[in-house]
């Protein structure tokens, strides 16, 4: 196969499901429905926060930004596959393929943030009830979300910019439902080598870390009730949990 330059690259083909036309029946069948109810469901617990001043509250709103996080994460794959699908068309553009790369970057180590960032919530919560209001002030919530997002886009961006530096070969089709950034980086000529370096090191520092960062806080919740009198306590922990 001849390696072409990247600029002549005008598009991809996406087919997971070319060969497979039952497959493709249930998918169409199913999905449109499925990807409703994700987005209906996320916006009415938008919604429900938003009416609601009882529920404006920390966890509340970590629980609006992974809900939206959610809708646009669905965006940014469903719609595309759902037309290739309708269409009997597989092709996606060059620049449709890198940015669909770019965006589902961003939403997929977001979520992992803010997993990790509503787990910090519940621990200040429960481990330390009478600095809650203190440490969790409305404007540090809101820069815990930015952060998140920026060093989501961040990675996401560098990523997409390490893409146009590659030469693709002429074959360029990609056996996924979606241009996933492992499986175009797959597809070049030239060397990938940094790329799948930043490929291992992100995966390590924006799944390892947010991870550690969930289970941690869990471990010191779950260790502080155990040191708790069982029957008083722990039904101040209950409620703890229920009302923050």
């Amino acid at each position: 196969m001849e390696p072409t330059n990247q600029t002549a690259v005008s598009e991809f083909l996406l087919l997971e499901l070319k060969d497979n036309p039952t497959l493709q029946s249930i998918i169409f069948s199913l999905f449109p429905s499925m990807y409703l109810v994700t987005i209906l469901g996320n916006l009415l617990i938008i919604l429900a926060v938003s009416s609601d001043p009882h529920l404006h509250t920390p966890m509340y709103f970590f629980l609006c930004s992974l809900s939206f996080n959610d809708i646009c994460l669905s965006t940014s794959t469903v719609p595309k596959m759902l037309v290739n699908i309708q269409t009997q068309d597989q092709s996606i553009t060059y620049i449709g393929c890198l940015s669909q790369i770019f965006f589902v970057l961003i939403f997929a180590y977001l979520e992992n943030f803010l997993l990790a960032v509503m787990a910090y919530d519940r621990y200040v919560a429960i481990c330390h009830p009478l600095r809650y209001a203190v440490i969790m002030m409305p404007h540090f919530c809101v820069l815990l979300v930015l952060v998140s997002l920026f060093i989501s886009s961040v990675d996401a961006l560098l990523h997409t910019l390490m893409l146009l530096w590659l030469s693709f070969c002429a074959d360029l089709e990609i056996p996924h439902f979606f241009c996933e950034l492992a499986q175009v980086i797959n597809l070049a000529c030239s060397d990938t080598s940094v790329d799948n370096v930043l490929i291992y090191v992100a995966t390590y520092m924006f799944g390892g870390i947010p991870l550690s960062g969930i289970i941690f806080p869990y471990v010191h919740i779950v260790s502080s009730v155990l040191r708790m009198p069982y029957q008083e306590e722990s039904i101040k922990f209950f409620h703890l949990w229920k009302n923050r």
